[in-house]
């Protein structure tokens, strides 16, 4: 039997990266999956790469009203959730100087209103013993220059796990987080850095004394699924660290 037969997954941030390798690997192990994100065509794209029962929803998730309209989604669709990936977010680095309010609150809005209030309004439609996962990054417990308020925005939902965990212990769901290290995804082209700049930064994360390499979005997917499935049954508010020793050797 497949590890996720018969279960519903939700997936913020399908669309791309290590949301769309999640997809594709829940689909693979049986789950019937929904994902969210901004992009239309990427959407569209991402249901006929992942295949199945796919539904698909355009939304922000620093808007509760298409978070609202997420859960309603799936709600017509499949009529409960099992698993939550609370993946959608995004990174911009500025010094602490350059960091203006409008920056602040783009980050905050989508890494942790986002994330916080995708769970919240999920909880309704959610079984019981289901799973929930957060994706947080390395950079919670690293100190990375130019990145303090997304640094922040991936402690804060790290956080979410261990209280979240405790709130949600009476119906036996399991929050978890996954923090990926330097990951080989869309994202690095969305930097806004100029190209010279933005090379430099991606060879010295590559060049640095771990494997030596960027992590895929598959290895990222395949920690998921583990914390997604009863494989990890007997562990909450834990965090399973995907950084190919970035940060810890």
């Amino acid at each position: 039997m497949k590890k996720l037969e018969g279960k519903v997954a939700v997936i913020t941030g399908g669309n791309s990266g290590i949301g769309l390798s999640t997809a594709k690997e829940f689909q693979a192990e049986g789950a019937k999956v929904v994902i969210s994100g901004r992009n239309q065509k990427t959407l569209d794209e991402s249901v006929k790469a992942i295949g199945g029962e796919t539904l698909a929803v355009q939304g922000d998730v620093s808007s509760l009203a298409d978070i609202d309209k997420l859960i309603a989604k799936t709600k017509e669709k499949f009529g409960k959730i099992d698993i939550l990936v609370v993946n959608a977010g995004i990174f911009k680095g500025a010094p602490v100087e350059a960091t203006d309010e409008s920056l602040y609150n783009e980050i905050m809005d989508i890494n942790v209103k986002g994330a916080f209030f995708t769970i919240q309004k999920a909880l309704p439609l959610f079984n019981d013993g289901g799973s929930i996962v957060i994706v947080s990054s390395v950079v919670n417990q690293i100190g990375m220059a130019n990145a303090s308020v997304y640094s922040a925005s991936k402690a804060a939902v790290r956080s979410f796990a261990r209280t979240l965990s405790a709130d949600l212990a009476g119906r036996n769901i399991r929050v978890n987080v996954c923090s990926p290290g330097p990951i080989a995804t869309p994202i690095f082209g969305r930097l806004g850095m100029p190209p010279e700049v933005e090379k430099q930064v991606l060879d010295g994360m590559a060049s640095l004394p771990t494997l030596k390499r960027f992590g895929t979005p598959e290895e990222v997917a395949k920690v998921i699924l583990f914390l997604a499935s009863s494989d990890s049954s007997y562990m909450l508010g834990a965090e399973m660290v995907v950084a190919g020793g970035f940060g810890e050797v």
